[in-house]
């Protein structure tokens, strides 16, 4: 008889390509690791395992079992789900991950409402870059993941993960907020670089233009993220490359670079949480949104815990969604 355990290892092996990322994930040590799957070998009869290099490779037949293996975790997966399904109240422990902005403004409110529907439910929230998040459901580390889509950007396909639209999220620019009249402005960008636009209540007409910002400083998240790569995208089509001179995952920095004057980017709704935004924002060319969905694992999407965090999270998000990001 083949240990669960065991086969389980063999799949994280398959997922995450190494012994120590096995052994870090599950907090197990290498060594551990390595006996446990020479064990599953010996159940097996077969080889599951060669040495290439410094690394080990899973062999064909180590490749049959991993598939076999995620079905069995599946089922099980589903059973537990079932048996939850039986009982009167929702209860257990969930954990999500989660990108910055939606963590800023969606999840407090989420857990708000989950508290008071729901007390013997424990729900345990990470930040994680999308990818990340959705890697890491996938492997079972996570039961549900928060990601984002920005416009013409895909995602790898996760057979094994559903996809639930949460929130279709404007994008607009931010400029400097206009001072008071009368007083002198600090520090910052020149006459020169400032945009000129009036604005109410936070949010400017359609002019100035994206082209209107492309001479001056501007925030966005590191290289290689999504969101940098739409908006160097955006403006490369406006007919300019963005001065970026300064790059943080951070948008509660980014908001504070702009509304001191030093800056200008791209920021989403969301990240205002229902409040009155502190910056001149901008509608973009053809309005456009990243879609925040959540992802789970297709056998725990029936597990009334995760069906009861989505519902928390849908309801927190269009509480928390301006009109036009409904």
């Amino acid at each position: 008889m083949l240990d669960v355990r065991r086969l389980r290892l063999l799949v994280e092996l398959s997922d995450r390509g190494t012994l120590s990322a096995v052994a870090e994930a599950l907090s197990y040590s290498p060594s551990s690791v390595s006996q446990q799957l020479s064990q599953l070998e010996r159940e097996a009869g077969v080889p599951l395992l060669v040495q290439v290099g410094r690394r080990v490779q899973l062999t064909p037949q180590a490749e049959v079992l991993v598939g076999h293996a995620r079905a069995v975790l599946d089922r099980l997966e589903e059973a537990e789900s079932e048996v939850a399904r039986s009982l009167t109240a929702v209860g257990g422990t969930v954990r999500i991950a989660v990108f910055q902005s939606a963590a800023h403004a969606v999840v407090p409110q989420a857990l708000t409402l989950l508290r008071a529907e729901h007390p013997a439910l424990r729900v345990e929230v990470t930040e994680r870059e999308p990818d990340v998040g959705l890697f890491e459901v996938s492997a079972r580390d996570f039961d549900l993941v928060i990601a984002e889509q920005y416009p013409g950007h895909t995602r790898a396909h996760r057979e094994e993960l559903d996809r639930v639209h949460l929130v279709a999220d404007t994008i607009r620019l931010a400029l400097p907020p206009h001072p008071p009249r009368g007083r002198t402005r600090r520090v910052g960008m020149s006459d020169a670089e400032r945009p000129h636009a009036s604005s109410r209540r936070g949010t400017g007409p359609a002019e100035p233009s994206l082209l209107a910002a492309a001479t001056m400083p501007w925030v966005l998240e590191p290289e290689g993220t999504a969101s940098r790569d739409w908006a160097e995208q955006l403006c490369r089509e406006a007919g300019f490359e963005p001065d970026v001179r300064f790059e943080t995952a951070d948008l509660m920095a980014h908001i504070r670079l702009i509304r001191s004057g030093n800056a200008v980017g791209l920021l989403p709704d969301l990240v205002w949480a229902g409040e009155a935004p502190s910056v001149t924002l901008v509608d973009l060319p053809g309005h456009p949104e990243r879609e925040v969905f959540t992802s789970t694992r297709l056998a725990a999407a029936a597990r009334p815990a995760v069906v009861a965090c989505r519902d928390a999270l849908a309801r927190a998000a269009r509480a928390t969604a301006t009109p036009s990001a409904r």
